[in-house]
């Protein structure tokens, strides 16, 4: 059997163009699909929602007003939770499985929205974000991993795009709750507190929803991982499935008991597998992503727009640009490619970046004229517009497919981890260096990693679009072999043949 005739493979799909479109129609990869990336509206909601709820704890709560530190404090602290909720993510994923994973963030998550909403002080408020956090976190490892182990190849990216979208749709909804909340009593308690309904859904539908087959096949289960099976491929590709994953994590389960933490940095393909990984998902935070969620009304307000209301508004309109454009990524991911779509998406926010930099030189210099503050929004707008559809699900994509079976859930873990202390970083110090170096400068500061991060995808990160879990090993097998430049498939070809 040569390699472009496996289940999976681009030359498998180029044969059989008809099946990629039905997997699309499968009502059970799609429930699954939807159901697990409801792990993602959890993140995109909390992400969104402090943003504007911070806007009316300043008003309740004096000591929050006269501290930029306690502010930052009350929005990172969920990231503290997620760097540790994401480090335990990947053990939790591989010892008790994917769904089991997805019921405890739930549960934890849900605990957390009610400390926040019944908090009688800042600090109280602050334990509710640590809770939130580590749900979040746990989520964050688990729902990626979990739709892409129970995705046919030829449209992981697209599935596993669409737990970005849930974030951005999170997002979306949470500024919509922000403004449904602005003239009601205890506004920000409600704003908090909404959090727990989605953790509520997505626990009481996980109960429906199969363990990912990989996970049973790693621990023996064979026959229901069969099952599961049965109900994502035709039958003419089921029986090649079947033995080629059973033969693939045959070999995994041999090495399992050799795997340990220290292995990640030791074997060289692992290694160059997880700088790509964990380099991506740095860079996803560096740029910026996040300080424009999480302060976008605080953004649009140094702009020159003082109403709450009207920063709230003004902040609907760019979650709704994330949204639609993480949609647009969903398709692209697929057709266009990984990396490609990378390089793009930095392209433009490198641009914009450099627009909202221009706009807040020049309105701290001439502050009456209200132009400059409308084109920091239009540099919002098109900073969202460049990087939703590429560095939103491109390293959530990338680092669901690029590591072995016996490492997934731990590299996952890791490189989440990466990714929520990279978040961490730029939340508890936005503020602070926005006061001490100007608005702008700290945005050019931001461009400048964006097109560090353009070279770092372009020299790190390979192509992995349609390509299978083993066809990705063996790529980084020849990256660690010295032979870089080739084309995926050629590296595949002489893989095969030798």
């Amino acid at each position: 059997m040569t390699i472009e005739s496996l289940p999976g493979s681009s030359g498998y799909l180029d044969l059989y163009p008809e099946r990629k479109m039905s997997y699309f129609k499968n009502p059970y990869v799609l429930g699954l699909t939807v159901t697990a990336g409801i792990g993602g509206l959890l993140f995109g909601y909390d992400t969104g929602v402090i943003s504007g709820a911070l806007l009316y704890i300043k008003d309740d709560f004096e000591v929050v007003k006269e501290s930029s530190f306690l502010q930052e404090t009350i929005v990172s602290m969920a990231l503290v939770g997620a760097i540790i909720g994401a480090a335990a993510g990947g053990w939790i994923n591989d010892y008790y499985g994917r769904k089991k994973a997805t019921l405890i963030a739930d549960v934890v998550f849900a605990l957390g929205s009610v400390v926040m909403a019944a908090a009688p002080d800042p600090y109280v408020l602050i334990l509710g974000r640590f809770l939130v956090g580590l749900g979040v976190g746990v989520a964050s490892v688990t729902a990626p991993v979990y739709i892409a182990e129970a995705s046919p190849s030829e449209i992981r990216g697209g599935l596993v795009s669409t737990n970005v979208l849930m974030i951005t749709g999170g997002q979306f909804i949470s500024y919509l709750v922000n403004l449904a909340f602005t003239e009601v009593p205890g506004t920000w308690r409600w704003m908090l507190g909404a959090a727990g309904i989605p953790a509520v859904i997505q626990f009481s539908l996980m109960f429906f929803m199969p363990e990912s087959p990989r996970w049973l096949f790693m621990k023996g289960d064979r026959s229901k991982a069969i099952d599961v099976l049965s109900k994502i491929y035709n039958f003419s590709r089921l029986e090649d499935e079947i033995d080629y994953l059973t033969a693939q994590l045959e070999q995994e389960c041999q090495n399992r008991s050799k795997v340990r933490y220290l292995d990640v940095f030791k074997t060289k393909e692992i290694r160059l597998a997880f700088l790509a990984g964990a380099g991506l998902q740095a860079f996803q935070q560096f740029t910026g992503i996040n300080t424009v969620m999480y302060y976008s009304p605080t953004i649009v307000q140094m702009a020159g727009f003082e109403s709450n209301q009207l920063a709230l508004l003004l902040s609907l309109i760019v979650a709704g640009m994330n949204a639609a454009g993480t949609i647009l990524g969903i398709y692209l991911i697929d057709h266009v490619g990984r990396t490609k779509l990378a390089l793009t998406s930095l392209s433009g926010v490198f641009v914009s970046l450099l627009i909202l930099s221009g706009a807040f030189f020049a309105e701290s210099s001439n502050s009456t004229n209200a132009l400059y503050g409308w084109i920091a929004v239009i540099g919002l707008a098109l900073y969202i517009g460049s990087f939703s559809p590429g560095m939103g699900p491109v390293p959530w994509t990338v680092n669901s497919e690029i590591y072995p079976e016996a490492y997934r859930g731990m590299c996952g873990g890791m490189a989440a981890t990466v990714n929520w202390i990279s978040n961490l970083i730029v939340a508890q110090s936005f503020l602070s260096v926005a006061e001490a170096a100007g608005t702008g400068a700290t945005f050019l500061i931001l461009a400048g990693i964006a097109a560090v991060a353009f070279v770092f995808v372009i020299v790190y990160v390979p192509e992995t679009q349609g390509l299978t879990f083993e066809e990705v090993e063996k790529i980084w097998k020849e990256r660690a072999w010295g032979r870089d430049g080739q084309d995926a498939e050629r590296l595949l070809e002489q893989g095969n043949e030798s």
